[in-house]
């Protein structure tokens, strides 16, 4: 792809995922269209076994705009890294088409693995900020990673993932992350538990209430009858 087309991409993409953008300008300043361009630029070097220089070019992009993208991930079309800083996407990452990650991303390894140690996105994830993906297993595509969770095992499609460690917690019949940018109203499954363990607390304590009158009545009746006896 040419620098026109790629300019031309980031526009469309930037202006469907990003609602601060108010004219095509303004593109040029963003950070994810410098660390991208600059990792189209070392990829190719990569490729063609300039390792030095296509680092030397991966590090000048994180001193300017504060996301690593290691020379050697395979990144697809239509990647949008919003704000950006801290984002680091590691060596052997492999990311399909029209993801979204915003600032504080990690997709990395887990230091143990030797070849294929990062972890590969299909098409449509959204990661929101914070989360960390960690590890050689697939992300499924259309899946959506909650703010500062830690995936360390494979995601089915279509998925909603949430916490530390990260848990499915809605699959199928979402909307496609690329569309859908809300990171807000992901489901909470601790605060379910929790508000499930509080219904439970309720109707405990109701049971109790219950048993405590009926034993109540039971020795009333049964002094009542020791009176008359008497």
């Amino acid at each position: 792809m040419g620098v026109v087309s790629y300019v031309k991409e980031e526009i469309q993409v930037i202006r469907e995922r990003d609602p601060a953008i108010k004219s095509n300008m303004e593109v040029f300043l963003y950070p994810s269209f410098k660390a991208i361009l600059h990792y189209r630029v070392a990829h190719k070097l990569y490729k063609k076994g300039h390792y030095v220089m296509a680092r030397w070019i991966s590090q000048r992009a994180v001193r300017k705009t504060g996301i690593e993208i290691h020379p050697g991930a395979i990144i697809g079309k239509g990647l949008f890294i919003d704000h950006g800083s801290g984002v680091i996407i590691g060596e052997t990452a492999e990311l399909g088409d029209n993801i979204t990650l915003y600032q504080g991303v990690t997709l990395g390894g887990t230091g143990k693995e030797q070849g294929k140690r990062h972890p590969t996105l299909g098409d449509n994830v959204m990661v929101s900020a914070g989360a960390k993906v960690l590890g050689s297993f697939k992300i499924g595509e259309n899946s959506k990673i909650g703010a500062g969770s830690v995936v360390l095992k494979e995601v089915p499609a279509n998925c909603t993932v949430v916490g530390v460690p990260g848990r499915i917690v809605k699959q199928d019949g979402a909307k496609i992350p690329r569309m859908d940018m809300n990171q807000v109203d992901l489901p909470d499954p601790i605060s379910n538990d929790i508000k499930e363990l509080q219904v439970d607390n309720l109707r405990m304590h109701k049971k109790l209430m219950e048993l405590e009158n009926q034993l109540k009545m039971v020795a009333h009746a049964q002094c009542a009858k020791e009176e008359k006896e008497q």
